[in-house]
């Protein structure tokens, strides 16, 4: 059933959605709140940008022209809708199709940044390739090595790539972006108590940077209690 919600702490933006198909959740507040972004950032592109979370958020922060791609129709037809619903049509884009058809420009883009597939394709994996939940939690149509080599691109030398992964799969992200010439610059761990392990990761990274990783302070979403941390309240103002 499709419905239209205040996103996440997000008074001013509504964002359409479907209660059957993978909704957004917290890593679509928190990558476009840890993506360095500057003044002379003109275009940025997030890979698949689903009914449209983190180009919303992003519009928030930056003058910039965003550009969304979604590879699922009804998913992208949501994010269209959320755009027009918040009048953001001059500043934000949403395009239905594969990535790796990549009919983007070479050095396009001054950011991009993902919200990617986290779990692997194995050999005794059985999954429903046309499910929507499959194909936005499964490596089934972009991995990591394709975002790295799509980006390596499209980015501008210089450019850099934000993602929002699984700690797990921290060693793959950083061996996989110096492969495409891409330096990893900068990775936050973020734990949903004090007492638990991380659950989420951020990493940054720079086209053709140079070396010099910086690890930021664990974030914590949440109180003992469930309540938001102060600093996650932050993000919401």
């Amino acid at each position: 059933m499709k419905v239209t919600n205040y996103l996440l702490g997000y008074e001013n933006l509504k964002i359409v959605q479907d209660t059957e198909m993978f909704n957004f959740s917290l890593d679509s507040v928190l990558l476009p709140n840890f993506i360095t972004i500057n003044e002379n950032i003109n275009k940025i592109l997030d890979i698949g940008t689903g009914n449209g979370p983190i180009p919303l958020i992003l519009s928030t922060k930056t003058k910039a022209h965003i550009t969304g791609i979604e590879i699922q129709k009804e998913v992208s037809e949501m994010a269209k809708e959320s755009v027009q619903l918040n009048k953001l049509e001059n500043q934000i884009t949403i395009i239905n199709d594969d990535i790796k058809n990549n009919n983007f420009n070479n050095e396009e883009f001054d950011i991009i940044t993902c919200n990617p597939p986290y779990f692997e394709i194995k050999k005794n994996s059985k999954l429903n390739k046309n499910d929507y939940k499959t194909i936005a939690r499964h490596e089934i149509n972009l991995n990591i090595d394709d975002l790295c080599k799509i980006s390596r691109k499209i980015l501008k030398n210089g450019g850099t790539i934000g993602l929002v992964h699984r700690p797990e799969r921290l060693i793959d992200i950083l061996t996989t972006m110096r492969k495409y010439n891409i330096e990893p610059k900068k990775i936050r761990f973020i734990y949903p108590k004090k007492d638990k392990d991380a659950n989420i990761l951020l990493v940054e990274g720079k086209k053709n940077g140079n070396k010099g990783l910086k690890i930021l302070p664990p974030l914590y979403t949440h109180n003992v209690d469930g309540s938001y941390t102060e600093e996650m309240k932050n993000y919401f103002k």
